[in-house]
């Protein structure tokens, strides 16, 4: 049944209020973790690598049991629990001084993520026909764009007080998006039908075309994380300034807002979802690689932009080819069991990228981690390319056998 038209509308203003403060609270925050308990606290980057890492895998594991919930008693809630959880986390970051409770607040932040990740991309599918959904979520990349320009921007202020600010200022996001929850977020079902929680679950696992995609969307977040991590480390050593980081944060959510839409509309008027997706993979590898020859900040910042435009050709069609696959009875399901691919993904992205820092730190050898990375996102884009010959070759052969008229007797 389709939501009355009002109800639609709200629902999709506060999710892009939501997503934005998301991304502002977030982006304040967690760029900064590496660079403050590597270079401040003097951890080990291997250490720190790991402690986001387990974030990661957590936050993203657990999103599977989100969506199966948000199948079964709709988002609204869901939300609501998961951003307190995780200001509750950002708030203990503050005095997270030891690894013991780093590792304590990263947990914290992951399972409060897990609540409220799936039912947002959910509801996110809920409210919006199939025909405008990928203009949607092309949208909504503007938007988490100017949450991550203006978030590492204001979490480099703060710093000046101390990490402390820095760490209340990313909870204070997430009480907003509370509120926003309370006041503005409609009830809604992200299920065409009323399952079980296994049901929804048993429709994924069948699915394997599904799964291969959500297997291959790992390299995607493998690269994705990478801007969390080694992108704010390099900057950081060859500038010998932290403030460098929120220039390379401002680069890529500039690059977002501006060109987000247009490149992304463009793209679609001469290539289906999936080859946009490959494209951008290969540029966001590209952009990697590159990084093996920065020798200043100049060339670090054009590594940079071309890693963001494979970024903004690839996230929002990961996203609509996400809700395209999925099974309507069962949207949460399929969200939580594609949220897997960040999980896996984008720990072992976190846990591969301090772990190549610290050893080609060891064996001097600085084009190591780039050259590595790169090679493990272009084989994720070869990947998806003969995925997406196969689904070529079905749909022809799911043509032919239409248009064949029977032999007559």
């Amino acid at each position: 049944m389709e939501k009355p038209l009002a109800a639609r509308r709200r629902g999709l203003i506060a999710l892009m209020a939501i997503t934005f403060l998301m991304y502002a609270g977030f982006f304040m925050v967690i760029p900064l973790v590496s660079v403050y308990y590597v270079r401040y606290l003097g951890f080990a980057a291997t250490l720190v690598g790991l402690a986001l890492a387990t974030r990661q895998l957590l936050q993203q594991g657990f999103t599977l049991v989100g969506g199966v919930l948000a199948d079964h008693f709709g988002v609204r809630g869901l939300i609501g629990a998961g951003v307190l959880v995780r200001a509750v986390g950002f708030i203990s970051l503050a005095w997270a001084n030891s690894p013991g409770l780093l590792f304590v607040a990263m947990i914290l932040s992951a399972l409060g993520g897990a609540l409220f990740e799936a039912p947002s991309r959910a509801a996110v599918a809920a409210l919006t026909r199939e025909e405008e959904r990928a203009r949607f979520y092309s949208i909504t990349g503007v938007i988490s764009g100017l949450g991550m320009t203006l978030g590492p921007l204001a979490g480099a202020l703060l710093l000046r007080l101390n990490f402390q600010a820095v760490a209340l200022g990313a909870a204070a996001c997430f009480g907003l998006v509370f509120l926003i929850v309370l006041w503005l977020l409609p009830p809604i079902r992200v299920a065409a039908e009323h399952l079980s929680p296994g049901s929804g679950l048993n429709l994924v696992w069948r699915d394997h075309t599904f799964l291969v995609f959500t297997a291959l969307t790992m390299g995607y977040w493998f690269m994705w994380v990478q801007i969390t991590l080694s992108l704010p480390l390099a900057a950081e050593q060859l500038t010998g300034n932290s403030e460098a980081v929120g220039v390379v944060y401002a680069l890529n959510a500039g690059m977002t807002v501006l060109f987000q839409y247009p490149v992304f509309r463009w793209a679609e008027r001469f290539l289906r979802p999936l080859p946009i997706m490959i494209i951008g993979k290969a540029l966001m590898a590209l952009g990697l690689g590159a990084v093996a020859a920065a020798g200043n900040i100049g060339f670090l910042l054009a590594c940079v932009a071309i890693f963001t435009l494979g970024s903004i050709l690839a996230t929002p069609t990961q996203q609509s080819i996400t809700a395209s696959l999925a099974d309507p009875r069962a949207l949460g399901s399929y969200f939580g069991v594609n949220a897997l691919a960040l999980a896996f993904g984008g720990a072992l992205g976190n846990l591969a990228g301090g772990a190549l820092t610290d050893a080609a730190r060891r064996v001097g050898q600085p084009a190591l981690p780039w050259l590595t990375l790169a090679l493990l996102g272009l084989g994720s884009a070869i990947g998806l390319a003969m995925l997406a010959e196969r689904l070529q070759r079905r749909r022809t052969t799911a043509h032919l056998v239409i248009a064949t008229p029977p032999k007559q007797p």
